[in-house]
């Protein structure tokens, strides 16, 4: 699969008065067209980073310090920002976790809407409106050409994540960014919104990367997986693969950690410890201090060994049943 999206050793770090914080530390992946990947990790992990630093929305005091970021071929990283802004939204678009605070509350669905179209061309207001009707009868908007005189608070937060990821589709972008997006959404509309976007990336051919701290809605939606701590992708493969037999004893803990693995009743196992500050990273494997199976050897950081379509970075793999 020729990946319409390539990202290679990108590190974004943070420069503050207490030192250095390195969020996004060499992170490397691909992604086809029509392909939906999962990035997963711990809150702090470094995954919204790695989202806002494709697009080059890192603000000061953090900046991308080094790594390709290649849109169809075309590197991302250094250019100016009046070219980033014509590749934003056409090309390259981002769904934001919470709907309220990317929706303008004092405009209407259609005015945002229209914004958004003209801001990567000349459009007549009818066009705008017929394109902005039609992407939001694609996220199951009910009756959308009257809801373009709607305003976000007249939605639902439901309706209103429709909406957003509706604006990110306007443009037929190759990829999108989605951080977080059903987050806050109970698990029906939940269960909607991720039957949807698997049916839009299957029949337009927009590749996804969909950002979570969640593995079971990963599971549901993504055919490849990225797991992610302390900036640094620790193990990656088929959703699959990587579901049913976790090698990093992080992936392995994430799972083991929900609910629908354990017996009712039973108390849940969790990954003891918290995840380490980006300012004081422990020496070697950052997850050594939390690992049941790091040893003295664990103190010189992994490299990301790939096995077939598999990748880990751990010197103390977990075993594969029999």
């Amino acid at each position: 699969m020729t990946p319409v999206l390539s990202v290679e050793g990108l590190k974004t770090h943070f420069f503050t008065r207490a030192g250095v914080a390195k969020a996004v530390d060499g992170v490397t992946f691909e992604i086809g067209r029509g392909e939906i990947v999962g990035l997963v990790g711990e809150s702090g992990s470094g995954k919204s980073v790695t989202g806002f630093s494709l697009l080059g929305l890192v603000d000061p005091p953090g900046r991308i310090v080094e790594g390709s970021v290649r849109l169809g071929g075309e590197e991302l990283v250094g250019r100016p920002e009046r070219e980033l802004r014509k590749v934003r939204g056409a090309r390259l678009a981002m769904v934001f976790q919470d709907p309220m605070m990317t929706l303008n509350p004092v405009l209407s669905i259609g005015t945002q809407m229209r914004l958004a179209i003209r801001a990567h061309g000349r459009t007549s207001r009818r066009a705008a409106d017929a394109r902005s009707v039609e992407v939001l009868a694609k996220v199951g908007i009910p009756d959308p050409a009257a809801r373009l005189k709607a305003f976000p608070h007249e939605f639902s937060g439901g309706m209103r994540q429709r909406v957003a990821i509706a604006i990110a589709l306007l443009h037929g972008s190759d990829v999108i960014v989605a951080d977080e997006p059903t987050t806050a959404l109970d698990v029906s509309i939940q269960a909607q919104i991720l039957a949807e976007v698997r049916e839009l990336a299957r029949d337009s051919g927009t590749a996804l990367l969909w950002i979570s701290h969640d593995l079971a809605t990963v599971s549901t939606i993504a055919s490849r997986i990225l797991v992610m701590y302390a900036g640094r992708i620790v193990e990656e493969g088929p959703a699959a693969d990587v579901l049913r037999v976790p090698r990093h004893p992080y992936t392995a803990g994430l799972l083991k950690s929900l609910p629908a693995t354990a017996e009712p009743g039973t108390p849940l196992e969790q990954i003891p410890g918290s995840t380490p500050s980006l300012l004081a990273l422990p020496e070697g494997c950052a997850f050594r201090p939390r690992c049941g199976r790091a040893s003295e050897a664990c103190r010189v950081e992994p490299p990301l060994e790939r096995h077939g379509t598999r990748g880990w970075r751990c010197i103390h793999p977990m075993e594969v049943a029999a």
